[in-house]
């Protein structure tokens, strides 16, 4: 293991060739030794030094974990963010009402005492990315490959953190692993949860071409939103007070009103949540015949339910927005991955270089004795699992998107505890439910969801074979002789969690509310999934052996290239160009988009494509101001190189100097297959211009006051 961790170390340091011009996802603190040489070739005139340094200020300080799933940056000296409109979407469905709907209608605060709070929303800093693989090797050596490997893993990992955090209240640390678990970090960090709602513009200018255009290009989204980040009078950390202060920040981006050509150096700094760049022909196979496969299936049905409902009622498009965008986001995403998968013959790809990875491996006893089984490892694992996961994933996919049984899962498990004499248990199984449920109402549409579930029992039952469907099954060919629809209607007319003032007046007698219908469904679940759950407990260690030593194995066969590690949702750097594509023969995609496109695009019948009449009168009057390219266009997106993943949502797009450019949100259709290989003639990062999103918030929202408050590059 010391040897393989020197291996590990040599493939990432010492080399000074990345795999391709702008592939990798780059851990910051080695940006000095592996791409400084590479950022100069490209235009960068910045330093490693200056987008990470523990000791001062540097790029990594104005750029935050936006809510656990996205990224911002601070655009100010005073604690102004910029995001995602789609990273702040749930957030804005929280705060609007149907008398106040900041989603259709926009907002922006037009003082300090109009920003919103906004409860549960923080942003979280990166304080320092330290390598602790030495330590963590030695003290987990002994146990590895055994099942006290992660209460060891565990145990060190704590100590580290305890060493590096100390009391210090404001600081939190995690030990994660790198290229699966053959090298591991400490992350320290510093969250912020007093965050407020600044602005937005109104879903037909931030949700602009909505699903037809999502993952598209040409892309005319004006997809940011902005924030501010709020402190005590220390400036630390705290919990939401009108005393507190706007958050002074260590750095704040710089902004340029200079604009992009073709050719210029982009980078993007950002928290890409997860890639499987490593992912073998097996693994490929798995995600898009079992994994992707439901999710288009299951998914396309439920939104097709949601979305007929959500035209039909302002209350339930209010409330079932956010659900049915953070749902069909994956599902496109699904079936563009399938697409590119059999397009780039990407299962294919990865078997030959599989093919030569054994030949290596054979070529040398002591490589045959170190990896020669990783790569049986991984397909027996994955064949062994395969009906497990099917099945793990209808019972999520499926039975698991019904509102009802999820809210009434927390009391089953207050119920088993109950039977099983555990009552510390059943305490917190209460706790956890009843919080759930004091927050459950407001979005939920108990007509819609019986919908849902009507649809979603039968496609269960369509696609589980018997033997693994739950008991309720036979209820219902039992009571109810095969009709889903009379079952469903049964549960729903004498469930108490359909109504809130049902269960208001039943929480006062737990011991009627264990009897519920919705209960009694839940708990024929449960072991069925607890049976899928034992076989991939089983499955999923000797997966995760193999791909550790493949991974490996990988390092040290390609000793002389520099490796970057999959995406984890730490912070990484990204290098490229603003940069053109051609889609297929004859077809070239300009690296621009423009407001005239906008206009093209507008559909006054389909509200994907609604353009709001002040954007037109503006477009018309060509009243741009100091956002209009040279030519006098309006520009509103651009592409560039860089190489990203879900979690980068909201990310800054930086010019050669480190000035903002543009808010990264999106990639492209033809690419699709990018968390699992790097296409460089087809990738591509789609964003919005930052020109766009002032003009936007100073033209449109009239909220240009908040100019005074940025550093401009004119």
């Amino acid at each position: 293991m010391k040897k393989l961790t020197l291996i590990l170390i040599g493939a990432i340091l010492f080399s000074l060739a990345p795999l391709r011009a702008d592939e990798g996802m780059w851990l910051l603190p080695l940006i000095e030794k592996l791409n400084n040489k590479k950022l100069a070739e490209l235009g960068f005139k910045i330093s490693a030094k200056d987008i990470y340094d523990i000791n001062k200020s540097s790029l990594k300080d104005a750029i935050v974990h936006f809510g656990g799933g996205c990224t911002g940056e601070i655009i100010s000296g005073q604690g102004l963010l910029l995001t995602n409109h789609h990273c702040g979407y749930g957030v804005i469905q929280r705060l609007s009402t149907v008398e106040k709907d900041y989603l259709q209608n926009g907002f922006w605060a037009m003082s300090r005492e109009e920003e919103l709070p906004s409860p549960g929303l923080t942003v979280t800093f990166l304080e320092s990315f330290t390598d602790v693989t030495a330590e963590v090797v030695k003290a987990t050596a002994a146990v590895e490959n055994t099942p006290e490997f992660a209460k060891s893993l565990q145990d060190v990992s704590d100590e580290i953190v305890k060493r590096a955090v100390g009391d210090n209240k404001y600081l939190r640390g995690r030990v994660s692993s790198f290229y699966g678990g053959n090298a591991y970090y400490l992350v320290v960090t510093k969250t912020y949860p007093d965050v407020r709602f600044v602005g937005a513009p109104p879903s037909s200018i931030g949700k602009f071409g909505a699903d037809t255009d999502n993952w598209m290009w040409p892309r005319h989204t004006g997809d940011f939103a902005m924030f501010r980040v709020y402190a005590d009078k220390d400036n630390n950390p705290a919990a939401y007070s009108p005393e507190n202060r706007p958050y002074v920040p260590k750095k704040h981006l710089t902004i340029s009103l200079k604009g992009v050509e073709q050719g210029d150096p982009a980078m993007i700094i950002g928290y890409p949540g997860r890639t499987n760049r490593f992912m073998t022909s097996s693994e490929v196979k798995e995600t898009a015949e079992i994994t992707n496969s439901i999710v288009i299936y299951v998914r396309g049905i439920r939104q097709d339910v949601l979305m007929a409902d959500m035209e039909a009622d302002p209350k339930i498009r209010l409330q079932y927005s956010s659900k049915y965008a953070g749902s069909s986001n994956y599902w496109k995403k699904a079936t563009g991955m399938n697409e590119t998968f059999k397009k780039l013959n990407v299962e294919k790809r990865r078997a030959e270089e599989e093919i030569k990875f054994q030949e290596w491996v054979n070529a040398n006893p002591e490589r045959k004795a170190k990896y020669g089984t990783a790569l049986d490892e991984i397909r027996g694992a994955v064949s062994n699992r395969a009906e497990a996961l099917y099945l793990s994933a209808y019972l999520r996919e499926a039975l698991g998107s019904i509102e009802l049984f999820s809210v009434a899962t927390g009391f089953a498990q207050y119920a088993a505890s109950i039977e099983g004499g555990k009552k510390e248990e059943a305490d917190r199984a209460l706790e956890f439910a009843k919080r759930r449920m004091a927050s459950f109402y407001k979005d939920y549409s108990a007509p819609t969801d019986r919908k849902v579930a009507k649809a979603l029992v039968k496609v269960f039952m369509d696609k589980v074979k018997k033997e693994d469907r739950p008991e309720f099954y036979n209820v219902i060919d039992q009571k109810f002789a095969g009709n889903i629809d009379a079952f469903i209607d049964n549960i729903y007319d004498n469930s108490v969690f359909v109504c809130e003032d049902k269960y208001t007046k039943a929480i006062e007698n737990l011991e009627s509310i264990i009897k519920d219908p919705a209960i009694d469904v839940v708990k024929t679940i449960t072991p069925v999934q607890a049976k899928a759950n034992q076989i991939l407990a089983k499955e999923n260690p000797v997966l995760a052996k193999g791909q550790k030593s493949y991974i490996a194995g990988q390092l040290e066969m390609k000793q002389g290239q520099a490796m970057y590690p999959d995406a984890n949702s730490t912070m990484r750097m990204t290098y490229g160009q603003v940069l053109n594509y051609s889609p297929k023969d004859a077809v070239i995609y300009e690296h621009i988009s423009t407001l005239k496109g906008v206009m093209e695009k507008e559909d006054p019948n389909n509200w994907e494509f609604v353009v709001p009449e002040k954007l037109k009168d503006l477009y018309k009057a060509k009243d741009f101001g100091q956002y209009a390219m040279k030519d006098g266009r309006m520009p509103v997106g651009f592409l560039s190189s860089n190489d990203i993943t879900g979690g980068n949502s909201g990310s800054p797009v930086l010019n050669g100097k480190g000035e903002l450019i543009g808010t990264a949100f999106d990639g492209n259709w033809e690419a699709m297959s990018g968390d699992i290989i790097f296409e460089p003639n087809l990738q591509r990062t789609i964003s919005v211009d930052i020109r766009y999103t002032l003009f936007i918030m100073d033209k449109f929202g009239g909220a240009g006051y908040l100019l005074n408050e940025m550093t401009i590059a004119k």
